[in-house]
C-alpha cells in the first residue's frame, strides 16, 4: 500500500532542495551581471511555490515511508526535478523548446552528458553553472543529497535511500544512513575541490575549472566548450582530467577507507578495483598501439588520447580530447564495449559496473566446471566472500533487462529513420549514461537533429539506466499497485 500525502510532502520538500541549488546560479548571474537573473529567480519561485503548496496540503501526515512509497518518490523526484530544472533554459530563451530543455536537464541529472546545444559558449555563465550543478547533484543522487545535507527534513529513511541506491552489493560505512551519506559526501566535495585546483594549475580559468570539476567528479561530461576538453588543446589538462575521472570511477566507500581511514590495502585487495584497473590498462594499450600503427600521432600522443578516451568512456564521463569517430572502426568499437562495462559500483559512473561483469564471467566459468563435475558445489566468490545466489539471480535479471531496453531503443530509433549505427549507439549511450554515441552523434556532435520522439525515449532510457531499471520499471508492473 502507498500513501499519496507522504509522497507529495516529500516531493514538496525536495523542490526546496532544487531551489537551493539553483540559487548558486543566481549568485553566478549576479557576479557576472548577467541579464537572465529574472528568469532564474522566476524558476526559483516556481520551485519554492510548488514545494510550499505540496507541503501545506500534506501537512501533518505520518513520516513513516513504506518501500512502495520510496520507489514512487525516487522515480517522481527525478522526473519532477528535470521538469522544474528545465525552467531556467526555457524562461531565459536559450532553449525555448520544452522537449530540448527537458532532454538537456534529464541528461544533466542522470550524468549522461548528451547535449542538444550547438553553441555552448553562447550560454551565460549562470546557465553553464546550472548545467554543471545538475550533474553534481545527480552524480550522488537527489535523495542522497537530501539525506546528507538536509537531515532537518527527516528524510533519512532506509526505504527511501534504498530505492535510489544502485549496485548489486552495497557497502555500509555506518549503521546510520545519514552518517554514511555525510561521509561519502565529504569525499565527493573534497574530490571536487582538489580537482578544481588541479585543473586551474594545469591551465584552466577558475570558472572553467570549477565547472569541469563538478562534471568530472559526477562522471557527467557536460563542458563549457562545444569541443569539450579538446577545446583547451592542453596535454596537462588532459592528463589531470584523466586522473580524476579514474578516481571518480572508484567506489566511494573504498576512497573513504583509503583517504580517511588510511587503509590502502582495502583498495588493493578489492576485486572490482583490480578488474577496473586491468580493463583501463588493457584497453589503453590496445587503442594506443592501434593509433600509433595507423599514424594518428606519435607514441606519447597516441598513449594520451587512448588513456583519456578509455577512462572517459569506461567511467561514462563522456569527455572528448579527440573525435574518436575518425579512428579506424576497430578502435571505436573497443570504446563501444567499454560503454557496456562501466567503472566500479558505488561510484557515480553508469553502465553495468565491473562487479557485475566479474560475477557474470565467474558464473559462466562455474557452469563449465559443473558440466565436468556435476555433483560439485562451486561457489562464486568476490573479494574472498561467497556471492549469494539471490545476488547472482539479480545480476542475471539486470543483464537481461539491460539488453532488452537497449534492443527496444534500437527498434524505436530505427523506426524514426535513424540508421543502425546511430540507433544502436544512441541506445547504448543513453542506457549507460555515457553521453557520446557513434556515427552522427559522436563525442563532439550535438543531439539537436534527433526527432522529438527519439529525444523523449532517450530521456526515458537515461532515467531507467541511472536508477538501474528496477526502481522505474517496477512502477509499470501490476503487482506493484496491488494493495497486498
Amino acid at each position: 500500500m502507498f500513501h499519496p500525502k507522504i509522497i507529495f510532502r516529500i516531493i514538496g520538500m525536495l523542490l526546496y532542495v532544487e531551489a537551493f541549488f539553483l540559487l548558486g546560479s543566481v549568485a553566478v548571474a549576479l557576479y557576472y551581471d548577467e541579464h537572465i537573473i529574472r528568469s532564474l529567480l522566476m524558476s526559483v519561485a516556481a520551485m519554492v511555490g510548488t514545494g510550499s503548496l505540496l507541503t501545506y496540503l500534506c501537512y501533518g501526515t505520518d513520516r513513516n515511508i513504506s518501500r512502495k512509497d520510496g520507489y514512487i518518490v525516487v522515480t517522481l523526484c527525478w522526473i519532477i526535478f528535470s521538469l522544474f530544472g528545465s525552467l531556467p533554459y526555457m524562461l531565459s530563451g536559450y532553449i525555448p523548446s520544452f522537449t530540448d530543455a527537458f532532454f538537456e536537464t534529464m541528461s544533466g541529472f542522470t550524468t549522461t552528458g548528451a547535449t542538444i546545444l550547438q553553441n555552448i559558449e553562447a550560454l551565460p555563465k549562470s546557465l553553464l553553472f546550472w548545467r554543471m550543478m545538475t550533474h553534481w547533484v545527480g552524480g550522488l543522487g537527489i535523495v542522497f543529497f537530501t539525506v546528507a545535507v538536509f537531515p532537518i527534513f527527516g528524510l533519512g529513511d532506509i526505504n527511501l535511500f534504498a530505492a535510489e541506491s544502485v549496485g548489486p552489493m552495497r557497502a555500509k560505512l555506518h549503521p546510520r544512513i545519514s552518517v554514511t551519506a555525510r561521509w561519502i559526501l565529504t569525499i565527493y566535495i573534497g574530490l571536487t575541490i582538489v580537482t578544481s585546483f588541479s585543473l586551474y594549475f594545469a591551465g584552466m580559468g577558475w570558472f572553467d575549472s570549477i565547472c569541469h570539476a563538478m562534471s568530472i567528479v559526477a562522471t557527467g561530461g557536460f563542458s563549457t566548450k562545444q569541443d569539450s576538453i579538446a577545446a583547451f588543446g592542453s596535454p596537462q589538462i588532459e592528463y589531470v582530467t584523466s586522473l580524476f575521472m579514474f578516481l571518480s570511477g572508484i567506489n566511494m566507500s573504498l576512497l573513504y577507507l583509503f583517504i580517511f581511514k588510511l587503509r590502502p590495502k582495502e583498495l588493493l585487495r578489492d576485486t572490482e578495483f583490480r578488474t577496473y584497473t586491468s580493463i583501463v590498462a588493457v584497453f589503453t594499450l590496445f587503442i594506443a598501439a592501434g593509433l600509433f600503427l595507423t599514424n594518428e600521432g606519435d607514441a606519447e600522443t597516441s598513449f594520451r588520447n587512448a588513456l583519456f578516451q578509455v577512462i572517459s568512456i569506461q567511467t561514462t564521463t563522456g569527455f572528448a580530447s579527440v573525435n574518436y569517430i575518425q579512428w579506424m572502426p576497430l578502435l571505436w568499437l573497443a570504446l563501444l564495449a567499454l560503454m557496456f562495462i562501466g567503472a566500479c559500483s558505488g561510484s557515480t559512473s553508469g553502465a553495468m559496473k565491473c562487479v557485475r561483469i566479474s560475477i557474470l564471467f565467474k558464473v559462466v566459468a562455474n557452469e563449465f566446471k559443473r558440466i565436468v563435475h556435476p555433483n560439485a558445489v562451486i561457489p562464486v566468490r568476490m573479494a574472498r566472500k561467497v556471492v549469494p545466489i539471490t545476488v547472482q539471480s539479480a545480476i542475471l535479471a539486470y543483464t537481461v533487462i539491460y539488453m532488452i531496453v537497449i534492443i527496444v531503443g534500437l527498434v524505436v530509433n530505427m523506426g524514426f529513420g535513424l540508421d543502425f549505427l546511430d540507433a544502436i549507439g544512441l541506445s547504448i549511450s543513453s542506457v549507460g549514461n555515457v553521453g557520446p554515441a557513434l556515427g552522427n552523434y559522436g563525442p563532439i556532435d550535438s543531439f539537436a537533429p534527433l526527432p522529438g520522439a527519439v529525444k523523449w525515449f532517450c530521456a526515458f532510457q537515461m532515467l531507467v539506466g541511472r536508477l538501474e531499471f528496477f526502481a522505474v520499471l517496477l512502477l509499470l508492473t501490476p503487482v506493484f499497485w496491488k494493495r497486498k
